[in-house]
């Protein structure tokens, strides 16, 4: 269990910056919390803000030390990497205009970067990161967090334990509402970013929640997408990117099977706060997961009734069991979810620190997650500019 891990709790906790998240934003809290929950980092610097006031006033609230806090995330990277306590890993939790140029400067100097998703606003940018993260020899964690939830994990496992035998179905789905109006034009910060084409790129819903559905479809199913077709809107008016998306795929061929997959992502859904869910049906069976009811994991074995395995229930495995940290009937959700990317990243951190190879069992999202998010994204695009024609990835 990860807060149990009496090895992991005698490392030295891991010096972590950060660049964005300062006064307000709401993923950097996210971040700070998730990297606390299992006392593996501590955060000793930040650029928090582009704004000098802003930044040195976000600073002061969580109690940095006001020499190590920037307005500039390259003057952080720089300087952090010439102190003998400088960071040894940074957080990038700012709009995603700003990942790729940011993440860069860590990585040059050997910091370890976990980037919130997607990768990048662009794809050219995205195959201009992964170069800088292959040439470096730091590690590049992307925060798909939901990959974190023990049940997804459970569910991964017993596809690749061919539980549902060959895949040949993943229905994948996330709707909002909360762009159901054009609140980008009352000035909430939220909002205007992510449908602005400058700081959120090409892709509206399709980049800020479509990318975590599809990761989470390739990621329990293991399959790797070939091509698609896209149908994109922006429902409201004025509005310059996406808010809805129906997306059809096709599957690259695995253990002699084809497989096809559909995607809905929409921000203008009404009734729906944060609705992700994926289905995925085999020749033997099917799983469904939601996470509104993140703790359960439903199997249908073909014939049979429909069972419902619980997070660290009976019927769950070591995938999910290696992740939870409480007894089963007492939920776990978004942060401990969260929170499992950054520990898993933790382990591979400690690893690299003694020079030791990264246990097999630790899993999380790498840039080539991201560079396949950003491609989605791409082909989604491409495709809906072009009625929907099929576009290979």
């Amino acid at each position: 269990m990860a807060i149990e891990g009496t090895s992991e709790r005698r490392e030295r906790r891991i010096r972590l910056g950060m660049v964005g998240g300062g006064s307000g934003a709401f993923i950097g809290a996210v971040h700070r919390i998730a990297a606390r929950l299992d006392d593996h980092y501590e955060l000793v610097a930040g650029a928090l803000s582009s704004t000098p006031g802003k930044a040195e006033s976000s600073g002061r609230e969580l109690g940095l030390d006001p020499s190590r806090v920037y307005s500039d995330f390259k003057q952080m990277a720089i300087r952090e990497a010439k102190l003998k306590d400088g960071i040894e890993a940074v957080a990038i939790v700012t709009p995603n205009h700003v990942h790729y140029e940011a993440a860069k400067e860590f990585l040059k100097r050997g910091i370890h970067v976990i980037c919130d998703k997607p990768l990048t606003s662009t794809l050219s940018d995205a195959k201009k990161l992964k170069k800088a993260a292959d040439d470096s020899d730091a590690l590049f964690v992307l925060t798909h967090n939901y990959t974190g939830y023990p049940m997804v994990r459970q569910a991964r496992e017993m596809v690749q334990n061919g539980d549902i035998g060959a895949v040949r179905l993943v229905q994948m789905e996330y709707p909002q509402d909360w762009l159901t109006e054009n609140i980008e034009q009352s000035g909430q910060k939220q909002a205007a970013w992510r449908t602005d084409p400058a700081r959120s790129g090409a892709g509206g819903s399709t980049g800020d929640i479509g990318t975590h559905a599809y990761n989470l479809g390739a990621f329990v199913s293991g399959l790797e997408l070939e091509e698609l077709a896209a149908d994109l809107d922006s429902f409201v008016p004025g509005r310059q990117l996406d808010d809805n998306a129906h997306v059809m795929m096709r599957f690259k061929a695995k253990d002699g099977q084809r497989a096809k997959g559909l995607l809905w992502c929409s921000q203008v859904a009404p009734g729906h706060e944060n609705g992700l869910m994926v289905r995925v049906y085999g020749t033997k069976g099917g799983l469904e997961w939601t996470q509104k009811d993140p703790n359960y994991l439903w199997y249908t074995p073909f014939g049979e009734p429909k069972r419902q395995i619980t997070r660290a229930g009976a019927g769950s495995g070591s995938a999910a069991a290696r992740i939870s940290r409480v007894p089963s009937g007492h939920p776990e959700g978004y942060l401990e979810g969260f929170a499992n990317i950054y520990t898993e990243a933790a382990r591979a951190i400690f690893a690299k620190r003694k020079g030791e190879a990264i246990d097999p069992a630790v899993t999380y999202p790498t840039i080539d997650d991201g560079m396949k998010g950003m491609a989605f994204v791409d082909a989604c695009v491409q495709s809906s500019k072009r009625n929907g024609a099929w576009v290979k990835l």
